[in-house]
């Protein structure tokens, strides 16, 4: 059961392995994160990104972590085995599809097992309770984020559409000014004009859509 305007069944096939949570925002940012670190050349991952000081290996660690840190908040079961704010930036031996693939699919479970009509849900993000249309929204703007980050490194084209930009606007308005302070956001860039609402998002977050990073 799809929560949101689009419920066409597009199911790509099994051997994708690819969980739908039923929250539209949070699978189409799974989508962008997949499609972005998918496009990582073997030689990318110690590129800079947006984040400062951070690797694309670094900013995929810690999307990773993250994932796994909003599953764990909602079922009970361990966090990630690392820290996703020191992470390594060490790729030896790490298949990052398998890697990304694990932590997709129990964010995608857990928020699956989401009543819609639940009054809360827990996060691991301040204020640590949110609706969960918020909840499963501020998982996927995290994932989201991080995906534009990886692209803009990697010289790839933005994975964020208008139509996923507006909803995670929404729920950034929502969450993320506590968050700045931690370094999670850097302070929100003035608009420019002509910026579309990928744009709003990311000045917003901090980043610029047109500053590239090489």
């Amino acid at each position: 059961m799809h929560h949101g305007a689009d419920t066409a069944n597009r199911s790509p096939p099994m051997s994708e392995r690819v969980i739908s949570s039923g929250w539209d925002v949070l699978d189409a940012s799974h989508a962008a994160l997949r499609t972005a670190v998918r496009a990582v050349p073997d030689d990318g991952w110690h590129l800079p990104t947006p984040c400062a000081e951070w690797t694309v290996a670094q900013v995929f660690q810690h999307a990773v972590g993250d994932q796994i840190g909003y599953a764990a908040a909602l079922t009970g079961e361990p966090g990630p085995d690392f820290d996703p704010f020191a992470p390594s930036g060490e790729m030896e031996g790490v298949d990052p599809a398998t890697f990304l693939e694990d932590a997709l699919a129990r964010a995608a479970k857990a928020w699956a097992g989401v009543d819609p009509d639940t009054a809360e849900v827990p996060t691991p993000v301040p204020p640590h309770k949110m609706s969960p249309w918020s909840g499963s929204a501020a998982c996927g703007l995290d994932a989201a984020v991080h995906a534009w980050d990886i692209a803009r490194a990697t010289g790839r084209p933005s994975p964020l559409t208008p139509e996923l930009a507006r909803p995670l606007l929404k729920v950034a308005r929502e969450i993320v000014e506590p968050l700045r302070p931690y370094g999670a956001y850097a302070a929100a860039l003035a608009p420019e004009q002509g910026d579309d609402d990928v744009a709003v998002l990311l000045r917003y977050l901090g980043r610029d859509p047109r500053r590239s990073v090489s």
